[in-house]
């Protein structure tokens, strides 16, 4: 059987079938584990739709239909095609994608090969799948996730920070892959960032066999409680002063703990090297010998390249010598391979354009894996970061922060007057960027930076301020000795190492409903406890269950791709007639202010401030604007995210917005 393939790489003149059908191409199978995208079944013939289709083999007729059925059973839907189900936005999104794919087996003479594949194709192939965005409670960002559409007619978006677009990981259930730059975000933080573990918190272990103090097995628990769940440290406040000389009389009893001398057991056989372990929250083992201090962070991969000469970072710019030209030739072909969304045209004005400058990672001679194109303004004292991208089979080495600092320590000695980076940021890659010295606030002057970069639709506008005393390459070094210093005070007034006896209500044999006096529970004193605090009323935290599901909540609505108008209020420069038509504004930032500081007393008013966005949104703009239509968009999209963690309003609220 013959069937037909559109070869056509023109989005707008596709129809909307034959764009499906390249997006179901590079997509996996939903229905089935087994297919990594559309391929013919055994038997079919694939033509491509610019030609006739015969040739001297067959009965010369041509295709009559187009591929509409996979090897693996099933259709162009299950293969992260159907629009009813991911969108139009994302829709759009992975057409893009498809149609790069597309263009690089062509160029190949590969496009009717659905067998084939190569680094490059695998590694823009990752870029198909939307990662679900991560709630403010997750470890990590916070708030890098999924590109943020363009719409037709529009400017091009954040070239800057387009490649982080699929850095989140994906869900456990689904099979994990990277995306090309998640090294300039997830990969980086979870490097960047040390595992909080508590000082001076681990209780030190006890040898296997023989018996317990309370007669039973060592590694038993004596007394009542035969659960196994961990209990929680309690510290006292650090805001409430120590106990004074009458407070701690009073809470000293007459005859001791429990008509006994208070006993405090302090653990022999403890060196030097398990007490420092044991001071920064290591467990160790008292009565094992002596375990050797604990060692530092491993270096990452990307400074150990640049140690022996595997890779360089070198400054590169057009002039019309070859070396640099081969460099740019790698930059653009990088970033067109990972930016499917910029224009290829685009990509490569702005980086041969003899006013942009960039700063390379080469591997093996003039093998680009890495870069940054900026666009320096000396004399008005800030650079625009316009494309930022690693390669993705170094996506694990930490090249995103290396080349970052290297950038940093490049702008100091080539223009020691300039201060300020600005980059356009989608709302995923905020968290990247933060992690990496840029902030939204923006405090250098609008008139120094306006009318003098580009504007990009969907884009955050981050900043980013040098510190003149930091060395960036080095800075790294700096911070670990300041932390060995702080911990080195930490161990020298830690009291991890004393043990006290536990009371004896609660060992095995005591009768249950037994009452505790808290001036009797050993080392209570010693924390900064007072009777005061018995008495004193619990502070609510406002975090329960509700709490959580309005995070997760807020932060849906402000990954989504037509939230990029909501995110801060509107200015009123800008916009000089907006607050004489609305009388209350609102916008995501201040619902994340307002739900930081506990002002919702119930869903319900959450709700309400999420709907005024979209009231007011609608009131000001027409329907024909692009910010009306996001307002409807996200309306929807706030209602089924609204099911999936149970959010509903009270019937009152209900009936009072139907009146």
């Amino acid at each position: 059987m013959k069937v037909l393939y559109p070869a056509s790489h023109d989005i707008p003149s596709l129809p909307d079938y034959h764009l499906s059908l390249k997006i179901a191409r590079h997509s996996r199978c939903s229905a089935c584990s087994t297919c990594f995208g559309l391929h013919p079944p055994n038997g079919w013939r694939v033509f491509s739709d610019a030609s006739d289709g015969s040739d001297s083999d067959d009965d010369g007729e041509p295709p009559s239909k187009y591929l509409d059925r996979c090897g693996c059973g099933h259709g162009v839907l299950e293969h992260g095609a159907d629009i009813s189900s991911i969108g139009h936005d994302e829709w759009v999104r992975r057409g893009r994608v498809a149609v790069r794919l597309d263009e690089l087996l062509e160029d190949s003479g590969r496009l009717l090969d659905f067998e084939y594949s190569d680094e490059d194709i695998d590694s823009l192939r990752k870029q198909m799948e939307l990662p679900e965005p991560q709630s403010p409670a997750s470890s990590l960002s916070d708030e890098l996730g999924a590109l943020v559409p363009s719409s037709p007619g529009k400017g091009p978006l954040s070239p800057a920070s387009s490649f982080l677009s699929d850095a989140i990981e994906r869900p456990s259930k689904r099979r994990r892959v990277s995306v090309d730059y998640s090294s300039l975000s997830e990969q980086d933080d979870e490097e960047d960032e040390e595992e909080e573990r508590p000082l001076a918190a681990t209780r030190v272990t006890r040898p296997l066999g023989g018996k317990n103090r309370n007669g039973g097995k060592a590694g038993q628990r004596g007394g009542k409680q035969k659960t196994s769940m961990k209990a929680k440290a309690h510290t006292a406040p650090a805001n409430i002063p120590p106990p004074t000389a009458e407070e701690r009389e009073e809470m000293r009893p007459a005859n001791g703990v429990n008509g006994h001398d208070a006993k405090v057991k302090v653990e022999d056989k403890m060196d030097e090297n398990q007490l420092s372990r044991l001071a920064t929250g290591v467990t160790v083992d008292a009565a094992g010998p002596a375990s050797a201090a604990p060692t530092g962070k491993q270096e990452k991969m990307a400074y150990v390249e640049l140690r022996k000469g595997v890779i360089q970072v070198v400054a590169v710019e057009n002039d019309r010598q070859p070396r640099s030209s081969v460099i740019l030739t790698g930059l653009k072909t990088l970033f067109q391979k990972q930016l499917p969304k910029m224009p290829r045209e685009y990509i490569a004005r702005l980086v041969y354009d003899t006013n942009s400058k960039c700063l390379a990672i080469i591997k093996r001679g003039y093998k680009v894996v890495g870069g940054i194109c900026y666009r320096p303004f000396p004399h008005r004292g800030f650079a625009e970061i316009v494309f930022f991208a690693t390669a993705s089979i170094d996506q694990v080495k930490g090249y995103g922060g290396m080349l970052m600092d290297h950038f940093k320590a490049h702008i100091r000695k080539t223009y020691p007057d300039m201060m300020y980076f600005l980059t356009y940021a989608d709302n995923y890659a905020v968290g990247y960027f933060r992690k990496q010295g840029f902030s939204k606030e923006i405090t250098l002057d609008r008139a120094v930076w306006a009318g003098y970069i580009k504007d990009y639709e969907g884009g955050t506008i981050m900043q980013c301020k040098m510190l003149p005393k930091v060395d960036y390459l080095s800075w790294r070094d700096t911070t670990a000795q300041q932390r060995e210093a702080v911990l080195n005070k930490i161990r020298e007034k830690s009291r991890s190492h004393i043990v006290y006896d536990g009371l004896p209500q609660f060992q095995e044999g005591m009768p249950e409903g037994v009452t505790v006096d808290p001036k009797d529970v050993p080392g209570l004193r010693e924390s900064g406890w007072t009777p005061s605090m018995q008495t004193a009323p619990a502070r609510p935290t406002g975090r329960g269950a509700e709490h959580t599901a309005m995070e997760k909540l807020l932060s849906d609505l402000k990954n989504h791709s037509s939230a990029w108008p909501f995110q801060v209020p509107v200015n009123a420069q800008e916009v000089p007639d907006y607050y004489d038509v609305i009388t209350h504004p609102m916008d995501f930032s201040t619902m994340e202010h307002k739900l930081e500081t506990n002002q919702y007393t119930d869903t319900d008013a959450f709700l309400d401030d999420a709907q005024l966005i979209y009231d007011n949104c609608r009131i000001y703009n027409p329907e024909d604007t692009v910010y009306h239509k996001c307002a409807i968009r996200l309306e929807k999209y706030m209602r089924e995210q609204m099911k999936v963690y149970g959010l509903v309003r009270s019937s009152k609220v209900k009936r009072e917005r139907e009146e």
